[in-house]
């Protein structure tokens, strides 16, 4: 008479495996600092030593950088490619291509990746290590994956086991506690022309970094306000994300110079087209992956050595943004790649869910935790989509940053560059701004004309 008990027991039991998944073992989390880096990236180099062992990262800045600049000098610009690979020569590389990758050779012939020596140049303050350490063992997802729990300061998951814990290590990946910059949005169409979508200033923040606030409830707030193209001047944006989105939602509000108000923006996330891509991507698209993750089931499959942009500093920082965008593609000659590590994410539209994407594949880097690639699926399984972050580590802070990134349709031939800072000043880390500037009333003052 016990056996519908022991069921009820037993449903309890999977009911609360699904909702919350507990951190690693205090035996597992000893690997953090010997045979993985603080942060879980693998200390070792590859078998052939084309990936070297993890050495510190770059936290030196080389000549010709000033203190408090937004520009930063390419520490690896004596560096020449070790090989090229095209169309020609694809198939002898295919198992290190990202889908997408293959997918713009056999499309554009003039598109090349030239890869160069691997720099593990990712670098972190001592505080976010020594939290990481510690959030190894506590923190964990909740609401079946959606929200997290119990890290502060460091990254949550760095020996994750799903691959939810993944993505949440890029969704909160550290960039700095606070930065801002006057960027470019642009798109270039199938005939090489390039336009535009929009400029502005931002200012994002990470306030789950901040390490004097041990309960923190967001984990990243952005404001944009634009200031070209005409039309758009004068428009505001402000995104909140909380630690626990899969519960409480984004939270996120609009100014209209022509209404004079703001007003409650609840479609500003997943696949909203993006207005700051004059719609070439959608919202979700940001940073590669952005906001909440209830639209997919995540799958952790493993850890490839890929060619991947890294070390953009040339791009970045350096390059002209005639120079930069060509017809179909970047200039092949200013992007850097190089050959590291990533984890593999599989994203797989869940039954009942509405996304314009079927399917996704992320790629996230071992040494930071950014997604730098991913491929996107249409409703019929087919290649649509293609994107890549544009990796700088930040010597000076040390943090990486991988805010410029840029994503190619396949079907349209329309590509687009978000986050272009090379001709507006760079990127500046700041102090974080006071509360009251993270509300609706601040928005309006933010964005009138």
């Amino acid at each position: 008479m016990q056996f519908p008990h022991r069921i009820a027991l037993s449903v309890l039991a999977a009911i609360g495996t699904l909702a919350a998944h507990a951190a690693v073992t205090p035996e597992e989390a000893q690997a953090l600092g010997t045979t993985l880096t603080p942060v879980g990236a693998e200390k070792a180099g590859n078998k052939d030593g084309s990936i070297p062992a993890y050495s510190g990262g770059l936290t030196t800045p080389p000549a010709g950088f000033k203190a408090g600049d937004g520009l930063r000098p390419d520490p690896f610009a004596a560096d020449k490619p070790r090989l090229s690979v095209d169309a020609k020569n694809m198939a002898q590389f295919g198992d290190k291509l990202t889908e997408g990758t293959k997918a713009l050779m056999q499309k554009f012939p003039s598109f090349r990746i030239d890869v160069y020596p691997t720099h593990r140049s990712v670098a972190f303050p001592k505080y976010v290590t020594d939290n990481t350490g510690k959030n190894a063992t506590r923190a964990r997802t909740t609401n079946n994956g959606l929200s997290m729990e119990g890290a502060h300061a460091g990254f949550p998951f760095p020996i994750p086991k799903t691959g939810n814990e993944a993505m949440w290590n890029h969704l909160v990946r550290f960039n700095g506690p606070a930065y801002e910059s006057r960027y470019r949005n642009l798109n270039v169409d199938a005939n090489g022309h390039v336009a535009l979508a929009t400029e502005g200033q931002s200012v994002q923040e990470y306030p789950f970094w901040d390490n004097a606030k041990a309960d923190a409830e967001t984990y990243w707030r952005l404001k944009l306000t634009y200031t070209a193209p005409a039309r758009r001047a004068g428009e505001a944006l402000l995104i909140v994300d909380p630690l626990d989105i899969g519960t409480k939602d984004r939270h996120a509000w609009s100014y209209l110079p022509g209404q004079r108000r703001v007003k409650v923006a609840p479609d500003l996330s997943f696949d909203t087209p993006n207005p700051g891509t004059a719609g070439a991507t959608t919202f979700d698209d940001t940073f590669i992956f952005n906001g909440s993750m209830d639209r997919y089931d995540f799958k952790l499959a493993g850890k490839k050595e890929m060619f991947v942009p890294y070390n953009d500093y040339k791009a970045v920082y350096g390059s002209r943004q005639d120079d930069l965008l060509k017809p179909n593609h970047l200039n092949p000659d200013l992007v850097r790649w190089e050959l590291h590590r990533v984890w593999v994410v599989d994203a797989t539209l869940k039954q009942g869910k509405r996304h314009v994407y079927s399917k996704r594949t992320f790629y996230l880097d071992e040494d930071s935790w950014a997604a730098i690639a991913s491929d996107e699926y249409d409703a019929r399984g087919q290649l649509w989509r293609t994107g890549f972050a544009y990796m700088t580590p930040s010597y000076d802070v040390p943090a990486p940053y991988s805010d410029m990134f840029g994503h190619y349709d396949l079907v349209s031939r329309v590509y687009s560059v978000t986050g272009f800072i090379a001709e507006t000043g760079g990127m500046r880390q700041v102090k974080a701004l006071s509360e009251r500037e993270w509300t609706a009333d601040a928005l309006a003052g933010a964005g009138i004309r």
